[in-house]
C-alpha cells in the first residue's frame, strides 16, 4: 500500500530528515519493479534502459549494466561508457522506453494500479535538472517521460474499457 500524496511523509528539519515512498513511487524508474524484457531480467526500468544502450554494440557494458546492484550504479556505469553507446540511439531512445514502461506496468499490478489512480490529470515527471524526460526547474521543459505514462494509462484504458 502506497502512502496518499496529502501524507507529505518525505520532509526535511533543521535536524532531522523524514523520509518514505512517495504515492506515485511505483512510476518512478528506479522504483523495485522487475522488468523481464528481451529475454532478460532488469531490477528496474532504468537498468534495462541504459542496458538497451549498448546490447547490440557492446554486449560486455550491457551486461555489467544489467547486473549493477543500483538504477544509480547502472546509470553511472553508462555515462562512463558514452563513447560506446549505440549510434542512433537518440533516434530510437524514447521508443525503447515506452517498450520498457509498458512491460513494467503489465508485469506489475501495483504500477497499473497507480497509473491508473492518475485518471486523466496530466503526468509530469517533476525533475528540476532533467528538460528532455522531465519538466525542467522552470516547468517548461519537454516531460517525454510523463507524455510516455499518460500514453501507457491510454492504452490500458482502451483495453481495460474493451474488455467489459
Amino acid at each position: 500500500m502506497y502512502p496518499e500524496p496529502s501524507q507529505n511523509l518525505t520532509y526535511e528539519t533543521d535536524d532531522a530528515v523524514y523520509w518514505f515512498s512517495s504515492a506515485f513511487d511505483p512510476l518512478n524508474n528506479w522504483s523495485a519493479h522487475a522488468v523481464k524484457i528481451w529475454d532478460n531480467y532488469f531490477p528496474t526500468v532504468e537498468h534495462a534502459y541504459h542496458y538497451r544502450k549498448f546490447a547490440d554494440t557492446q554486449s560486455e557494458i550491457a551486461e555489467e549494466v544489467r547486473t549493477s546492484p543500483s538504477p544509480w550504479a547502472a546509470m553511472q556505469l553508462a555515462r562512463s561508457h558514452e563513447e560506446h553507446i549505440r549510434s542512433d540511439w537518440h533516434k530510437v531512445k524514447v521508443g525503447v522506453m515506452l517498450e520498457i514502461l509498458r512491460a513494467k506496468v503489465d508485469q506489475n499490478q501495483d504500477v497499473k494500479n497507480c497509473l491508473l489512480s492518475t485518471g486523466k490529470k496530466h503526468i509530469f515527471e517533476n525533475s528540476p535538472w532533467d528538460t528532455f524526460w522531465g519538466c525542467g526547474a522552470d516547468g517548461k521543459g519537454e516531460n517525454t517521460m510523463g507524455k510516455l505514462l499518460m500514453k501507457v494509462r491510454d492504452e490500458i484504458t482502451l483495453v481495460n474499457r474493451d474488455k467489459i
